[in-house]
């Protein structure tokens, strides 16, 4: 995947990746693309194939369909997008129909097809190196990453810091976490009010339960992650020129839980409600089985290795937030030098929907552009 005529830099690994899930992948895909040679990159990650969380998490909510659309892919370049990948594979004109209309969802399987494509193209196999990286130190022209190093460009993609379960569920043997393998009881509450829960309120009822919706708040119904605004030039310039507070207000108003309209969800939860098999409360009942929908731990704090960075180096944070220059480095670690920067859900103080694989792309091409500047 290099640019034809890209002479290779003499010195080895330049780049350090430092995580191996989808955000990841892409940021190696985009730095191959660019002309780096894989001798000059090193991945340092625990799972050597890049979709083994993702994957886990989404057929433990049966998840059939991606939220996100035919851009949604994780090649460097923008085209071909998944819409026409599936119109070529499948011979069919139905998806570019639908992607017209902003209503093409890729399959998961289909996705995690691609992904394998990328990896065995990019040649993300051949850079990785299994291991958990515990500190990340700044040194005159680059980083050290637990003894290994230095290296002038590091990129962290250290993912989502670890299921949340709220403190009243802790211990309660009925408990199980939505994105761990699981059968419906009976009679079910389903904790959350977010894309999770959402697909386990179908599950459930799929497989004959009676469904408790345990929630404090309506759900935002949005057709991604974030408004399409915020995935814009414009909207995003407005974003970053936005004061402190109300650029962390925006980020705290984001985090509400949301899934996509669908009249045909709609109508499956209004039929089970009218037959007595779907109520929503506020708190938890007498059920047989509790599934927490709850999603991911929020902030840096949760993550050791951010944590730790943080504090030795006094890095600026606003609440939970790791504080990031637009193009989602790190100020006070980056200069002409030396690039740090975040991709993935700790990079949301650059790009608000940094958890998607738009965000994942937004970091790794403005990372690319530093380390190209700099050979």
């Amino acid at each position: 995947m290099s640019r034809a005529g890209a002479a290779p830099s003499q010195t080895a690994e330049r780049a350090a990746i430092v995580g191996s899930g989808l955000t990841a992948l892409a940021a190696f895909a985009t730095l191959r693309h660019g002309g780096l040679a894989h001798e000059e990159i090193v991945v340092f990650g625990t799972d050597a194939d890049p979709t083994e969380q993702w994957s886990r998490q989404a057929a433990a909510i049966r998840q059939r369909q991606m939220r996100s659309e035919s851009d949604g892919h994780l090649a460097p370049a923008d085209f071909p997008g998944l819409a026409l990948r599936a119109a070529w594979r499948r011979r069919s004109l139905r998806p570019l129909l639908e992607t017209a209309s902003r209503g093409y969802h890729p399959r998961v399987d289909d996705f995690l097809a691609h992904a394998a494509e990328v990896r065995a193209r990019s040649g993300f196999d051949t850079s990785f190196r299994r291991r958990r990286i515990a500190r990340i130190e700044a040194v005159d022209g680059g980083f050290v990453l637990d003894g290994d190093g230095p290296f002038a460009h590091v990129f962290l993609a250290t993912g989502h810091p670890g299921r949340a379960l709220p403190d009243e569920l802790a211990g309660d043997p009925r408990v199980v976490h939505a994105y761990e393998p699981h059968d419906y009881a009976s009679h079910v509450a389903i904790v959350g009010a977010g894309m999770a829960a959402a697909a386990e309120w179908q599950n459930a009822l799929a497989a004959g339960s009676s469904v408790v919706s345990v929630r404090r708040r309506e759900p935002v119904r949005q057709a991604l992650n974030v408004p399409r605004p915020l995935f814009s030039r414009r909207g995003l310039a407005a974003y970053h020129r936005s004061p402190r507070e109300q650029h962390a207000a925006t980020l705290r108003r984001l985090s509400a839980p949301s899934f996509p309209p669908d009249e045909r969800f709609d109508a499956l939860i209004a039929s089970a409600a009218a037959e007595g098999r779907f109520h929503v409360a506020a708190q938890l009942n007498g059920a047989e089985q509790v599934i927490a929908a709850t999603g991911f731990r929020r902030g840096f704090r949760h993550d050791a290795l951010l944590a730790g960075l943080v504090d030795r180096h006094e890095l600026d944070v606003h609440d939970r937030w790791l504080v990031l220059a637009p193009d989602s480095t790190v100020p006070g670690l980056t200069d002409e030098r030396r690039t740090l920067s975040v991709g993935g859900v700790a990079g949301q103080w650059a790009f608000p929907a940094a958890d998607t694989i738009a965000g994942a792309k937004y970091a790794a091409r403005r990372f690319l552009e530093r380390v190209c500047r700099t050979r």
